[in-house]
């Protein structure tokens, strides 16, 4: 039996969150499972040690949409998959896989509309396959030994973010490894790419940036050795954040303007922090509290994390 998982949301926590549902279903059936995702969710890296995963199927941009529909399904019809399980209430998923000559064919009720995206694949995947899911995340790597300093907490900084109001300012996040720092010898890992070398550099000019190694240049598969070995994971709700919990680090994770009922209560291991003034548990899309995050209350769950 060739099963395929369509997961084509596009952030890498994202690819987390769904990574035991993904591992239930490969359970179930005993056989490692296909997974169409894009690109930029960085699948192929996060997963290339996962043997629950045999194939990563990049959903191409001539493939998305509704033009798509006919390349798509004779990409899939050529691997003569048996089942498919479809993260999405999206009809034109469907009708891909009625085109694919797919005949058994799982998918979420068609045309849902925000739904919590934890609270619906747990729903769908245990309905099909009659079992209570973890939905903890494990993300599968080979540990590797990098002689980090024991006498130094290792903590991966989540500095960047998908968009400028989920981001709490870096001059915050020099502010506290200078102070956590003052405290507890620390190195400071910072999360991000190529689009946050700006902020990258700032933090490499400040006196603490003497005590950071950053992620710049490095690929997603190759940052994944260090943050499996950092202590504890401070910052943005990014992918960043759910790589951390998927690796076993924990995470405290600061919520600006993005809902915390879905990205953030899905692991023990995530910690949040979230505008003052917001119901515990209420913030969201457009919440837009980047200025209302107590700096007061990141220091100290830090240091009590760290200690």
């Amino acid at each position: 039996m060739k099963i395929l998982c369509v997961n084509v949301r596009k952030g890498m926590g994202d690819q987390i969150i769904f990574l035991p549902y993904i591992h239930a279903i490969c359970k179930k059936f005993k056989k490692p499972v296909s997974l169409l995702a894009k690109e930029n969710s960085r699948a192929k890296e996060l997963f290339i040690e996962d043997n629950c995963i045999d194939e990563i199927i990049t959903l191409e941009n001539d493939m998305d949409g509704i033009k798509g529909i006919i390349k798509l399904s004779k990409e899939l019809k050529k691997r003569s998959f048996d089942k498919i399980f479809i993260f999405n209430s999206s009809l034109r998923y469907r009708l891909v896989a009625h085109l694919a000559n797919i005949k058994l064919i799982h998918q979420y009720p068609l045309f849902l509309k925000k739904d919590n995206i934890v609270h619906s694949a747990k729903i769908f995947t245990e309905s099909i396959i009659g079992e209570v899911i973890n939905t903890e995340p494990k993300l599968k790597i080979k540990k590797e030994n990098i002689n980090l300093d024991k006498e130094t907490k290792h903590v991966c900084l989540g500095i960047s973010a998908s968009g400028p109001t989920k981001r709490w300012d870096i001059e915050n996040y020099i502010k506290l490894a200078e102070q956590v720092n003052d405290k507890i010898r620390c190195k400071f890992y910072l999360a991000g790419g190529e689009n946050d070398v700006e902020l990258i550099n700032k933090f490499k000019r400040s006196p603490v940036g003497k005590n950071s190694f950053s992620f710049e240049d490095l690929s997603i598969k190759k940052t994944l050795k260090y943050i499996s070995n950092c202590d504890l994971y401070i910052g943005n709700d990014t992918g960043w954040a759910h790589i951390s919990v998927g690796l076993n680090v924990k995470a405290l994770t600061i919520f600006c303007d993005s809902p915390v009922a879905a990205y953030g209560s899905y692991s023990s291991k995530m910690i949040t922090i979230e505008p003052e003034g917001i119901a515990k548990g209420e913030t969201t899309h457009d919440t837009l509290g980047k200025d209302k995050i107590s700096f007061k209350k990141v220091y100290q769950k830090s240091i009590e994390m760290l200690s």
